[in-house]
């Protein structure tokens, strides 16, 4: 198979460019966050001085970190443990609740949709260009690597759908430029049935058959329209609109941006993946001006190294990528661009990201050294009196492992195989219960909810926040 050869130098300017666009784009459509109505806006309103602080680059900056202390692929549960160090105090939706069910002992990926009503949103979405860039020309890594993401707050909802759609369309625009192509591959490596596939395909379908911009925004905002004005369902087919029918790199956040909604989040996403199309050459000076090459921390984002510049963001970025692409056969750096003639049949193929989409959300993830240890708990993470319940244990790399199960002395245990168990609680079954999973003589413990603790949480209402520092009460920073 003939190698994929991306240049390097123009590699840089285009990751350089994509940093510098999702700034630009979160500061154009920041000051107009939820509100749900149309705008006519041409240029950033109002003029700043800096760019915006922005969540949806903040926790790109969390997972660089990540990557470069533990590797180009970690676990899920590494990825826990990072948002824990340095993303706890986010008190928002989706956020909130994944810290809240890790504070009570779950772990991904059921931790990221136990009791949390917020799956379908953009808070995962907005996290895609990472892996974009760590894995250029090979969209269906990038997926993959967006659903470890996104299975920490989004898990099985439609935001772990359109952070593995992103990524995938972004990592293929490093090699091809086309906006249907690149649309077509997101696509296949999602769900047909999934909504934001559906608002997505709207949108292409307005702009196909000569809707007006305004016909087409209305057309999503009542097909797909939401309360929640961060749901990623049309928010994704805003997004599409802006790029399909704008002119020009200003004009397409723009057109995203006046669609409404979930703005910053619309014109962040927009204007990174304008960045990598068009390198730093398609952004023109007025909009870089006002924001400049700095990069402006959110307060709930810990101490996290995080880069002080797009300059240094940039040449982080592409020392990883660099490491990423030492481990593939087909994809290399070099001095000129290459493009094998089969191109686009590898582009769009989808094994790898479908496996991914496929794996078990009612699971939790513990590691035993650099071996993970699942533990699928057959449904919701919750035991109930006098109800027995499968449970299974796998491990990643599969082997032919001895597991064994403990579970507390007033719980019953049966084996039903070398690696599932039924179990069942007592009449007064805890609040929290601990699980012990033994691998080769490793032992990890797991949590098992009770009644008590799974009382259900109102749709729509968030986490508990401190009213003077809003950081989640957990982790008040009035003190610090």
């Amino acid at each position: 198979m003939s190698q994929l050869i991306i240049d390097r130098a123009v590699f840089r300017d285009k990751v350089y460019a994509c940093w510098m666009g999702k700034n630009i784009g979160g500061t154009l459509g920041g000051p107009w966050e939820d509100k749900q109505h149309t705008h006519s806006f041409t240029f950033y309103e109002p003029v700043p001085d800096e760019a915006a602080p922005n969540d949806d680059l903040d926790l790109q900056l969390v997972w660089l970190k990540m990557l470069e202390d533990c590797g180009t692929d970690p676990s899920v549960r590494t990825f826990a443990e990072y948002w824990s160090m340095y993303a706890e105090r986010y008190p928002w939706n989706e956020y909130g609740f994944f810290m809240r069910n890790f504070g009570r002992g779950l772990r991904p990926p059921v931790a990221g949709c136990f009791e949390n009503y917020y799956v379908d949103e953009m808070g995962s979405p907005i996290r895609s260009e990472i892996w974009a860039c760590l894995h250029p020309g090979d969209p269906q890594a990038a997926a993959r690597m967006a659903w470890k993401d996104s299975a920490l707050d989004h898990a099985g909802g439609e935001g772990m759908h359109g952070e593995m759609f992103w990524s995938a369309l972004q990592a293929a625009a490093f090699v091809e430029s086309d906006p249907m192509t690149l649309i077509r591959i997101g696509l296949n490596m999602i769900p047909l049935s999934s909504h934001i596939a559906r608002s997505i395909r709207e949108a292409v379908w307005s702009h196909q058959n000569g809707k007006t911009w305004g016909e087409a925004r209305q057309r999503i905002a009542t097909r797909f329209g939401h309360i929640q004005s961060c749901n990623a369902v049309p928010n994704h087919g805003f997004t599409i609109i802006g790029w399909l029918y704008g002119k020009d790199f200003g004009d397409r956040l723009c057109q995203a941006v006046n669609c409404g909604f979930d703005t910053d989040c619309t014109g962040a996403t927009l204007g990174a993946l304008l960045g990598i199309l068009e390198g730093t050459a398609g952004i023109p000076a007025k909009w870089t001006k006002p924001v400049g090459d700095g990069i402006v921390l959110c307060q709930f984002t810990g101490e996290c190294d995080a880069p002080k510049t797009i300059g240094e963001l940039t040449d982080r970025t592409v020392k990883l990528a660099e490491v990423s692409l030492a481990t593939k056969d087909d994809i290399a750096f070099g001095d000129a661009q290459k493009l094998p003639d089969d191109l686009l049949s590898r582009l769009f193929r989808s094994e790898v990201a479908r496996s991914a989409g496929g794996q078990d959300i009612h699971a939790a993830v513990e590691l035993a050294g650099e071996r993970e240890v699942w533990l699928h708990y057959g449904g919701e993470p919750v035991a109930r009196p006098g109800i027995a319940r499968d449970v299974e244990v796998t491990t990643v790399p599969e082997s032919a492992s001895e597991v064994e199960l403990t579970v507390p002395d007033d719980w019953g245990c049966e084996r039903l195989g070398p690696t599932r168990f039924r179990i069942m609680g007592p009449d007064n079954v805890p609040d929290r219960n601990t699980i012990t999973v033994t691998v080769d003589g490793a032992s990890i413990d797991f949590t098992l909810l009770g009644p008590g603790e799974a009382q259900g949480f109102a749709a729509g209402d968030n986490v508990e926040s401190c009213t003077k520092c809003w950081a989640r009460v957990e982790a008040c920073m009035c003190e610090k």
